[in-house]
């Protein structure tokens, strides 16, 4: 899972490893924190890390996707935080990596700003989202969906207080986020439903799927060091197909929208991370995008499909 030089994923032998992948955590981090020449790695990232593991003869599932994890920041803590705090530790926070890709979004720890807490709520709903669509074994990190936090902390092994616990009160506090969590995992499992009701492998889905990508036009990605976007079409069998819009840019970006597969009557929308709960993520399908364009907002994922 390491950094640098000690980063051996996708080195493992043997399909019964199966591996957290650090190499998800850094470039889903750094494309939401619209770090320049991240497009080009989330696209592999999003396809279950091909470059990591398709000269073997292993199913995707063999990547464990995480964006946090035990050790490190909580995903509350890293669009809260651009430094660590490990004060408390006793240490003289030397303790901990300081390499965290993280952004504060514009303000250090707690914040009364509404556009910095609008922000932080919209780039977790965002992680989440790219941790639960890529192909792969998602790995959510315990107290994520109600937003832990640790204040900064980001090794907080020897603290046995408030610190480290969960704090049950915040499932109430932020029961959007969790709301918005749940029916991700309902919509990531029923996703066989969708392909005719048949109990597919990640392996048969991506052996089924015909993929085309696009930037804001339609076929022509932008995998430039300066792009902060992407959107990527996949058709499946029988007219259905899923258009997932990434924008990472900091202003609203119009994104061409493909035509209807054949036997479909409409593109419906699943997901928009810029929308507040419980329009984030709906539950049916009753919002049609009729125009040949969707605004997708500052920072957000759209996420349509075609029925």
């Amino acid at each position: 899972m390491g950094r640098g030089r000690a980063d051996q994923v996708g080195s493992f032998s043997g399909d019964r490893w199966k591996e957290w992948n650090g190499r998800f955590r850094d470039d889903v981090r750094s494309f939401i924190k619209s770090d320049p020449g991240a497009v080009r790695k989330l696209q592999q990232r999003l396809l279950g890390s091909p470059d990591l593991y398709a000269q073997k003869p292993y199913p995707p599932e063999q990547s464990i996707n995480f964006v946090t994890c035990h050790d490190g920041f909580t995903l509350n803590d890293l669009v809260s935080f651009n430094q660590k705090h490990n004060e408390t530790n006793g240490e003289g926070n030397r303790d901990g990596t300081s390499a965290n890709v993280s952004w504060n979004c514009g303000e250090e720890g707690e914040t009364k700003d509404p556009e910095v807490a609008a922000l932080r709520e919209r780039q977790i709903r965002n992680a989440l989202a790219l941790n639960l669509l890529s192909i792969g074994t998602p790995m959510i990190m315990m107290g994520d969906e109600c937003r832990r936090t640790q204040n900064g902390n980001n090794n907080a092994y020897c603290q046995n207080n408030a610190t480290s616990w969960l704090n049950w009160e915040l499932t109430v506090k932020n029961a959007g986020l969790r709301r918005y969590v749940a029916e991700f995992i309902r919509l990531r499992k029923a996703f066989p439903w969708y392909v005719h009701g048949a109990n597919l492998s990640l392996r048969e889905v991506l052996d089924q799927a015909h993929i085309e990508w696009h930037g804001v036009k339609l076929y022509s990605p932008d995998l430039s060091e300066n792009s902060r976007s992407l959107a990527g079409t996949a058709y499946m069998q029988g007219g259905l197909a899923f258009h997932l819009i990434l924008n990472a840019y900091w202003e609203p970006l119009h994104f061409a929208i493909p035509p209807l597969p054949e036997k479909t009557r409409a593109w419906f929308r699943i997901v928009d991370t810029f929308q507040i709960s419980p329009f984030d993520i709906l539950h049916s399908l009753h919002e049609a995008v009729t125009a040949c364009t969707y605004e997708v907002q500052p920072r957000s994922i759209v996420l349509l499909i075609s029925i």
